[in-house]
């Protein structure tokens, strides 16, 4: 049975209204190692909100100089019973946040909850443990995966990732459909009469393939859109993690539009 659990930091409270809450896509440089941030969150806690303010933070200003942060906000179901449904919650994201869980020795699963390259996990809102892990992070060699640029069918967005060199890791590709920006009026629950915003939402998560698949070439893959998605403003977010929901070993990103 799963353990709900909130967490707020006061001080941290103040980012909901220092925090420039618009996300645009980086195009970080070269020399920039991609460090994947995943947020398990919800509209109906009220403790995500000052969360959902660091992510965005983190996403528009790239504060750790060597790293090029990409962000995951990741919707769980479990407050969706609890006076409020989050129109982007999916049970999906509480497997994969229990998956975690267990395997970093959590005692239950909460939110909000931070995961930096799936090694490292804290309280959502913590500034200095969310810069200390992704610095850490950055430090680390990646996988330089490559990505083609996204094309439109319909509801339907596809494109390539290929590894330019060959690696010896054992790993599962994943390939995420995300909304740089949303906005939610959430009229009930303990956010009831609040405006929230939210970053890196999202809509789409799939498993692709594994890295041996790219010994082969490029591997073509396509995520299907929500029908409320706004595809051109979407991003397309590509990762490679050890079996059993490891360690991150590389990630990427693009837009959807040109």
């Amino acid at each position: 049975m799963l353990q709900i659990r909130s967490f707020t930091t006061a001080a941290l409270a103040s980012l909901l209204l220092a925090a420039p809450l618009t996300a645009f896509s980086q195009s970080a440089p070269s020399n920039r190692t991609p460090v994947l941030v995943e947020l398990f969150t919800s509209e109906g806690c009220s403790s995500c909100p000052p969360a959902d303010a660091l992510l965005a933070k983190l996403d528009h200003d790239q504060p750790i100089q060597n790293a090029d942060i990409i962000v995951l906000g990741e919707h769980v179901d479990y407050w969706d019973d609890l006076g409020w449904h989050d129109r982007f919650s999916s049970h999906q994201y509480t497997e994969r946040q229990s998956q975690y869980s267990a395997r970093l020795g959590v005692d239950g699963v909460y939110t909000p909850q931070m995961i930096v390259d799936g090694t490292d996990q804290f309280v959502g809102n913590d500034t200095s443990r969310a810069r200390r892990a992704i610095t850490t992070a950055a430090q680390k060699t990646k996988l330089n995966l490559a990505l083609s640029h996204p094309t439109l069918d319909a509801r339907k967005i596809s494109a390539s990732v290929s590894l330019p060199a060959s690696s010896q890791s054992h790993a599962e590709l994943y390939a995420a459909l995300v909304d740089p920006m949303d906005t939610t009026d959430v009229r009930n629950g303990e956010n009831g009469g609040r405006r929230l915003q939210h970053v890196g939402v999202v809509r789409n998560l799939q498993r692709i393939g594994s890295l041996k698949d790219l010994d082969s070439g490029p591997l073509h893959f396509s995520l299907d859109a929500p029908a409320d998605a706004k595809l051109a403003d979407m991003r397309v977010v590509v990762f490679a993690q050890q079996s059993g929901q490891g360690n991150v070993l590389g990630a990427v990103v693009t837009d959807v539009k040109p």
